[in-house]
């Protein structure tokens, strides 16, 4: 049964501007691309639940001082020469970061907007204590404190986490990671800071090739569970109870921050997790059995149909 809670989405279509083909050969398709969002646009609103669903647009960003303040945050974790790249580039017309990494026109501009609406989903948490999901790109948890990499620009959890202890009553912030990657960048960033903690699942070995199980962070605040192929709801259900959720009781967040990624189900071409996309109404509802200050956004899911099923299935949890 569905109750009549509502759930905030943020969006735009400034997100579509993202250009990964920026580059490719005529007809070829970079994996993150903008059908990704649209597809789960669509899958969303032919719900049966859609008239529940809270659309926002995240604060655009309409002056220059906007810009500087968004800028200057972003700086405090990721390097200024990085990010000043990142818009030469932008202003250039297009490159690359690395072979996996696209930089196209709007980019730069995307991507600011993309972090904005991170925050803007920690704010709408924080002033009604309900769940937010943020349904932007590009994807965050790859890009370290130096450099995006793996599809991904700036680092979106760690900084709507670092964000989030600025507001009152929030002196702790959790990130739990399921994208089928390990979130390298998301690590790098937080792990220095005792009042934040991060969790991820993922399958080993895959890309980027970290996140082993001794990497514990500065604080014991890291939390690693790499996962084989082939690994199924009943795999990924005994880890949450048997570490996932154990780590995060003994943390005690007052937010809890959830790298979404959806590359972990069977159909999707870049790993080989075995997870279905209505296995993540479970996973969302164990969450939810910690708390309801959760804020989902978007990371990986290279499957488009499987994608829409698998945030569909997150958000059904997330209003029952």
């Amino acid at each position: 049964m569905i109750s009549a809670v509502s759930i905030p989405i943020f969006y735009c279509d400034q997100f579509l501007e993202h250009d990964t083909e920026w580059g490719l050969p005529p007809g070829e398709i970079h994996p993150e691309c903008a059908e990704r969002l649209t597809t789960v646009v669509h899958a969303i609103k032919c719900s049966d639940w859609a008239d529940r669903i809270d659309w926002r647009s995240p604060k655009p960003i309409e002056s220059k001082a906007d810009e500087s303040a968004l800028v200057e945050r972003i700086a405090r974790l990721q390097r200024r020469p990085y990010l000043e790249h990142v818009a030469a580039l932008a202003e250039a017309g297009g490159g690359r970061i690395d072979a996996d990494t696209v930089v196209s026109a709007q980019t730069y501009r995307v991507a600011l907007r993309a972090v904005q609406a991170w925050l803007d989903g920690v704010n709408a948490v924080h002033a009604h204590q309900e769940p937010a999901f943020v349904l932007a790109r590009p994807p965050g948890h790859h890009a370290t404190a130096e450099t995006g990499m793996g599809f991904c620009i700036f680092s979106n959890a760690a900084i709507a986490a670092h964000y989030a202890l600025e507001l009152p009553e929030i002196a702790r912030v959790a990130i739990l990671d399921w994208d089928v990657h390990h979130g390298n960048g998301t690590q790098d960033i937080v792990q220095h800071n005792p009042h934040l903690a991060y969790c991820s699942l993922h399958q080993h070995p895959c890309y980027p090739g970290t996140g082993a199980a001794i990497e514990t962070g500065d604080f014991e605040n890291v939390l690693n569970i790499p996962m084989a192929r082939g690994s199924r709801l009943l795999h990924y259900r005994a880890a949450f109870e048997g570490q996932v959720l154990p780590f995060l009781h003994r943390f005690n967040p007052d937010l809890l921050i959830i790298s979404a990624g959806y590359d972990a189900t069977e159909a999707d071409p870049l790993a080989d997790i075995a997870l279905q996309p209505e296995d993540y109404r479970e996973l969302t509802a164990l969450c939810l059995g910690l708390t309801r200050r959760i804020l989902l956004g978007l990371e990986g899911g290279y499957d488009f149909e499987a994608l829409g099923r698998s945030v569909v299935s997150t958000l059904a949890a997330l209003l029952a």
